[in-house]
């Protein structure tokens, strides 16, 4: 599978690193998200946090 020019993850040891779709079908597997997909996630990608982050900057986002 031919490698991202650019990868974003931290984690450049991971054998995943820059395979895109090696990476993702890890992270389907595991029920968490890639950190392309889910950056500001304090060390938790998992789903459940991603929905938390998500209901979190919504409201912020409303005005009362």
């Amino acid at each position: 599978m031919p490698c991202a020019k650019e990868c974003p993850c931290p984690k450049t040891t991971c054998p995943n690193h820059k395979k895109c779709c090696d990476c993702v079908i890890k992270h389907k597997n595991t029920d968490s998200l890639p950190y392309c997909l889910f950056p500001d996630n304090d060390g938790n990608k998992s789903v459940e946090n991603y929905y938390k982050k998500l209901k979190n900057r919504f409201e912020k986002g409303v005005k009362e």
